[in-house]
């Protein structure tokens, strides 16, 4: 019987002319109302907005690191290089072209062992003695956490005498990568939880104070979207402004990792700061819009 009418309903809707004019007069009402609730909350307003900005500044200072740290740890990734020393009898070419077949090899460079060997005496006094060094190769991987599978096809060889690659290193990038990821995952978690709260607290006022107005407004057969609109604005309002004043701590704590990659040499992340800016806006609006969204839903049966 319910989907029955509302199939009628929504093939009469699909008849009924719109009327634009009409559709912004409601705009402008239902933004009115957004702005007579946010003056209506008072200092309060002020109370949320910091709350949030302090959030949303921790949350991108973390993730801004995160993108920083991810850099440096590529940047030392692309430094590790597996060393493959060949047997005398192997040719180093043939060699070559096998480790470039394998997954996740970036480059292969060969050393040969008279250039080695020519290197090493103009370093070092050396008696006049047949030359001991063999051929080797300089593989480099696309990421650090690859390169113990790519170690472990090289040694299958049978060209391979011996092979080396500082190991602890590209643990310890790997398990600094894992990590500044679980804790952004979790920042934003933490930052979730506490915005619906705050928002949530905030509209249960709202919805208080204009509780005797919102039961008129339903027994006139007033929409639904019409009562939860403004509330959802106004989450979204307290979001977006904390975000806007967020701006500014985040900019200080760009300019140290600016002025840290400077001094360490490894560039800056393309696009990272208006990235997280981005994702800073989108998710204050969304967690704003959300909160109020999920205690509307809690506190009026609309």
């Amino acid at each position: 019987m319910n989907n029955s009418k509302a199939e009628i309903k929504k093939k009469v809707k699909k008849h009924i002319p719109k009327d634009w004019l009409c559709e912004l007069r409601i705009l402008y009402r239902l933004t009115k109302q957004t702005v007579h609730d946010i003056a209506r909350t008072g200092i309060v307003n002020l109370v949320i907005i910091t709350t949030m900005a302090a959030i949303l500044t921790i949350f991108a200072s973390f993730f801004r690191s995160a993108i920083s740290i991810s850099a440096f740890a590529h940047e030392l990734g692309n430094v590790l290089e597996i060393s493959v020393y060949l047997k005398d009898n192997a040719d180093a070419n043939v060699a070559k072209t096998r480790i470039k077949e394998f997954e996740h090899v970036e480059s292969v460079a060969l050393v040969p062992k008279a250039s080695s060997w020519s290197n090493l005496k103009r370093e070092m006094d050396l008696p006049d003695i047949e030359n001991p060094l063999p051929d080797t190769l300089h593989v480099k991987v696309d990421k650090p956490e690859n390169i113990d599978g790519v170690f472990k096809n090289i040694k299958q060889l049978n060209s391979v005498e011996d092979m080396s690659y500082a190991q602890d290193l590209a643990k310890k990038i790997e398990a600094l990568n894992h990590v500044v990821n679980v804790i952004t995952v979790l920042v934003v978690i933490i930052m979730g939880m506490l915005t619906i709260t705050i928002i949530n607290n905030t509209i249960q006022l709202v919805i208080q104070s204009r509780k005797e107005e919102i039961e008129i407004m339903r027994l006139m057969g007033v929409s639904n979207w019409y009562i939860r609109f403004p509330l959802i604005m106004q989450g979204a309002f307290y979001g977006f402004s904390g975000a806007v004043i967020a701006l500014l701590p985040l900019n200080c704590v760009q300019n140290g990792l600016n002025h840290m990659h400077q001094f360490f040499m490894v560039p800056t992340p393309l696009y990272a700061q208006n990235f997280v800016i981005a994702v800073m806006f989108a998710m204050a609006i969304l967690f704003g819009a959300g909160g109020s969204f999920l205690c509307i839903k809690k506190h009026l049966q609309v």
